[in-house]
């Protein structure tokens, strides 16, 4: 029987160091030779990402199969006959391990300046070469950088064309007669607008110049595969929903399965893939992260599998079956094989249920309503712990969840993270704010030029609609989030009234410091802000009006900020200045920073710190008692 026990203060097994153990998980899937491989981050080895094959690790330490390339890492491996090509994190060179002897080889030169030169997006070129996009630093700005694609084999390095400032690696045609390509350049998002090119490839493996075969004007292509050597398939939003198309050389382009539906998604990561032919007309898709088969002949995409409710943008198809990365409702993330006919589903990988599912519950799909109608869509994750209940005239504290991008998403799936929260009585609401993916371009361009009021407003709205029907409690309302996230946890701490407390990691707090011109950002990001806020310097007013650094007064309480040391997204610069404005204010915060962190968190040592800093941070400023967590030391 449950026991009766204030919200907050519940024990629970869910410690910070199962949160962490359990927070790195496999990423990059794909098959070579039959078998399925997957890159598998290790917290517990300072965040390095390992290399696995059908469970075998197949690059041990000190390899770490990561890069830089745009910052977030492009697709880091590539397996080819009995070759094992990667790039390693440590000074961005491609390597290649011979997987019959194990000797390890550089294939690309060290680069003058400490990871001064980094490839992404490994593919198969042709005659044995890998093709890659590279990314040159040429100066001392984060934004100085020079990219181009590239050919290597035996050490030597071919440029083969830069034909955009962003690109993504060439793709082979069957024949090998021609390679394609995305491209896009500033200020332009990935999401906003691409251009799929293509080359011819000349006897000696030039290519010609480029032509474009489709995107650009406001259409986006995320993904691109050869279907025969005269035609490509390419999920791209016309219509504005990113859809399975068919181009020919000619630029003739068909929809296969035209619907209201988003089998495509931000192109963060270079090498990302949301469909994988399987043959016959039929594709595997991802409809919103989740798995389906798009019939061509049919004209129809049927749910495949449907209690995965998120699979990782990197599919693939081998012998009738879909390989991939999933969870769902009672299922942690996993390697899996669906058979795509049956939908029966084979576990590959997976790690131990840390805890009883009871404690994991699914969320509450809930779509609430804005202020004009608009429609946004939560996930609602009630308190859970089978051995204690919320006491008779109790309301639980919740926590509005802000994801990143803000270009992404939250998906309805058990969450380790939450639950550290849920299974101590706190309440969590993940919202999929104006922004997010998964909804069409209508629904994510609700943020143009309106990120810091859409989004908080959006956040606001969903609080108070907990709070009037009797869920959450209206003086212990906190909002949390990282990157894009730690924004609009700021923008929500600065401008509205409804929280009372804010954590706020890794953030951008000074609009214009975010750019190009301000010099704290990287290249990749450096010109998002045309679009979010507006250009420069016809929109100057608007970026200080909602820049929670300028606004540090006016918080409505305390918050808690968490950094990485060695963020090259959003530097540690704003934070500091940030928290030096706070000073003598009388404000409660608290500011922790973590050396040898880049963007987001991958140390198990700094997992365990922040998330017992948070905990201990809500139960200070809404009185409610740790034990076992140490005391967060609050500044005024």
């Amino acid at each position: 029987m449950p026991v009766s026990s204030p919200c907050g203060s519940w024990p629970s097994p869910i410690t910070a160091a199962l949160v962490a153990g359990a927070g790195g998980g496999p990423q990059w899937l794909d098959v070579a030779g039959g078998e399925p491989w997957w890159a598998e981050a290790r917290p517990a080895e300072g965040g390095r990402l390992a290399l696995v094959r059908a469970g075998e690790e197949m690059l041990p330490a000190p390899w770490n199969a990561r890069n830089r390339v745009h910052e977030y890492g492009g697709r880091p491996w590539l397996v080819a006959g009995r070759s094992l090509y990667f790039t390693h994190w440590d000074d961005q060179r491609v390597r290649v391990r011979d997987l019959d002897t194990g000797s390890v080889t550089a294939l690309t030169p060290e680069p003058a300046t400490p990871q001064g030169v980094r490839f992404g997006d490994l593919r198969p070129g042709p005659g044995g070469e890998v093709w890659a996009v590279r990314e040159t630093s040429t100066g001392p700005r984060r934004t100085d950088i020079r990219r181009d694609l590239v050919a290597f084999a035996e050490g030597e390095i071919r440029s083969l064309s830069a034909s955009h400032h962003f690109l993504t690696a060439p793709q082979l045609s069957p024949d090998g007669a021609h390679a394609a390509w995305l491209g896009w350049n500033h200020p332009s998002m990935p999401w906003d607008e691409t251009e799929l090119c293509v080359a011819q490839v000349r006897a000696d493996g030039s290519f010609t110049p480029q032509r474009v075969l489709a995107g650009g004007a406001g259409v986006s292509v995320c993904q691109l595969e050869w279907e025969s050597p005269g035609s490509l398939l390419a999920l791209a939003d016309p219509d504005g929903w990113w859809n399975l198309h068919r181009i020919g050389l000619d630029g003739a382009s068909k929809a296969l399965a035209p619907a209201e539906a988003e089998l495509g998604g931000p192109l963060w990561k270079i090498g990302s893939r949301w469909f994988a032919p399987l043959g016959g007309g039929r594709y595997a898709v991802l409809d919103s992260g989740r798995l389906a088969v798009l019939d061509e002949h049919e004209g129809t995409i049927r749910p495949l599998a449907p209690e995965l409710t998120e699979w990782a943008a990197g599919i693939a198809v081998h012998d009738g079956a879909v390989f991939g990365i999933a969870s769902g409702p009672g299922r942690e993330s996993a390697v899996l094989r669906v058979d795509a006919t049956t939908g029966a589903i084979t576990e590959l990988a997976a790690e131990a249920a840390p805890v009883s599912h009871a404690y994991l519950r699914a969320p509450e799909e809930r779509v609430f309503t804005g202020e004009h109608g608009e429609r946004i869509p939560a996930y609602v994750y009630p308190p859970a712990n089978p051995e204690y209940t919320v006491p008779e005239g109790e309301l639980p504290p919740y926590l509005v969840h802000v994801h990143g991008g803000p270009t992404g998403r939250n998906f309805p799936v058990p969450d380790l993270d939450f639950a550290y929260f849920t299974s101590r009585g706190i309440g969590v609401v993940a919202v999929n704010y104006g922004g997010s993916v998964g909804y069409g371009r209508a629904y994510r361009e609700r943020l143009r030029e309106q990120w810091g009021v859409v989004d908080v407003g959006d956040c606001v709205t969903v609080a108070k609609a907990l709070v009037a029907e009797g869920i959450a409690d209206p003086r212990r309302l906190a909002i949390r989030g990282g990157s894009a996230g730690g924004f609009t946890s700021a923008a929500a701490m600065t401008t509205s009234s409804v929280f009372g407390a804010g954590t706020i990691k890794f953030p951008i707090l000074d609009l214009a410091g975010w750019t190009g011109e301000g010099g704290e950002t990287h290249d990749f990001e450096s010109r998002y802000l045309d679009g979010l806020i507006g250009p420069l310097p016809e929109t100057l007013a608007r970026y200080e009006e909602r820049s929670p650094l300028l606004h540090a007064d006016q918080l409505t309480g305390p918050v808690l900020l968490l950094q990485g040391l060695d963020d090259q997204i959003c530097p540690p610069e704003q934070a500091d200045r940030f928290v030096e404005s706070l000073g003598g204010k009388g404000i409660p915060h608290a500011y922790l920073t973590f050396d040898g962190e880049q963007h987001g968190f991958r140390k198990a040592e700094t997992m365990i710190t922040a998330l017992e800093a948070e905990l201990s941070f809500y139960g200070q400023v809404f009185g409610f008692d740790t034990p076992g967590v140490p005391r967060l030391d609050l500044r005024r």
